[in-house]
């Protein structure tokens, strides 16, 4: 039967975390602070990626187009989950309950192939690193990104047009906070065996498929860790995996426990749901910001050029010539830098005329440079 001939079920009622006033208006509270971080932090990541050159590498574009892909996952869940805190009936739309179903399969989903691309990636950066380089290439990169959008959005399509023609009887009650594809399943009073064959298949393909490529990566990755002979050379090489293997453990381990344990809306399986869809997304950009320097430095200096783009604005107005990062700078007997116009200072201000700068991957324009006493220290080269 199709999606418009549903006669007798039009909306679910979600049960949620609690039914428990008190203890929901604390959950709104605790949910409402958590998806603020999740936003904040993934759009700081991902602005800091865009707006560094020297992050534009393979690890840090597989990295932004993860905190994408988390800020979706908990748009898609959370919203609908503070409404329900706050409102007497708990309802959703049998049309709104299939939509968050795809949008869940397209963001989980692709968050496994990207994981399972990332860790490619760390194995390549480890296991041959002089060929780095040439292996993790900017066509190979997009490939595997764009792939792994492309797997889940097909995922999520097959399984949500077998949904559509599902039947729901008079259970209508979801033991759950969304609205999920076993959860559904089991409402059904329809053939559901084609639904269980494609939820079988997406479970093989994202899950334990996409698991497996990881733990292959990563056997790779600590053997050849524990082959180099000085203790400083493994923690260097761990220190470059240590933020990826988090975010996958935190991922799989909750994720896998979820859909592996039976749709009985216990608070086990809850945990674990809240745990993959909600906590997930907002501790992965601090995993990546706590444990990566270049990340936290970025950051650092994102507002260090804030600071001094608007503290020289009259200055840089008021110039009647430019200076540049070229021969047109001269060094004072005391190794402080002066400009063209001879003016002198331990810091050469940013140039207003626009120059290029190049990255891994390509020439990318930006406005500001800063030189230290001594080296030329570009902020985005």
């Amino acid at each position: 039967m199709a999606l418009g001939n549903h006669s007798t079920i039009t909306e679910f009622l979600l049960l949620g975390l609690s039914a428990d006033p008190h203890v929901q208006a604390l959950l709104f509270v605790l949910l409402l602070g958590i998806y603020l971080l999740t936003v904040i932090g993934n759009l700081t990541l991902l602005l800091v990626t865009r707006a560094d050159s020297r992050l534009h590498t393979p690890m840090y574009f597989f990295l932004s187009h993860l905190a994408f892909v988390d800020l979706c996952l908990s748009s898609t869940i959370v919203p609908k989950m503070l409404e329900n805190l706050l409102s007497q009936r708990k309802a959703i739309s049998v049309e709104g309950c299939l939509a968050q179903v795809f949008f869940v399969f397209v963001t989980a989903g692709t968050e496994a192939c990207l994981l399972s691309g990332m860790a490619y990636d760390r194995y390549t950066a480890v296991c041959c690193p002089l060929l780095y380089g040439q292996i993790m290439g900017k066509q190979l990169c997009m490939h595997l990104v764009w792939g792994s959008w492309g797997l889940g959005f097909l995922d999520a399509l097959i399984n949500v047009l077998l949904a559509v023609n599902m039947v729901f009887c008079e259970a209508k009650i979801i033991h759950h906070y969304s609205c999920e594809m076993p959860s559904l399943l089991s409402l059904s009073c329809s053939d559901i065996s084609r639904n269980l064959i494609a939820l079988l298949c997406s479970t093989l393909l994202h899950g334990l498929g996409t698991f497996l490529l990881v733990f292959l990566s990563y056997t790779r990755i600590i053997s050849t860790i524990l082959s180099i002979s000085s203790a400083s050379g493994r923690s260097k090489a761990f220190s470059t995996c240590s933020a990826h293997l988090t975010a996958v453990t935190l991922y799989y381990a909750s994720g896998l426990l979820r859909h592996l344990m039976p749709n009985s809306g216990s608070p086990m399986e809850l945990i674990f749901s809240v745990q993959y869809t909600v906590v997930t997304p907002m501790l992965n950009p601090l995993i990546y910001s706590l444990k990566n320097k270049e990340v936290k430095l970025a950051a650092t200096f994102a507002g260090t050029v804030h600071g001094a783009a608007a503290s020289s604005l009259d200055w840089i107005k008021g110039r009647t010539c430019h200076i540049y990062s070229g021969d047109s700078r001269r060094r004072s007997p005391t190794g402080r830098q002066r400009d063209s116009c001879g003016r002198q200072g331990s810091f050469a201000s940013a140039s207003a005329s626009r120059f290029l700068v190049q990255s891994k991957w390509d020439w990318v324009p930006f406005w500001l440079t800063f030189e230290a006493p001594g080296r030329q220290n570009r902020l985005f080269s």
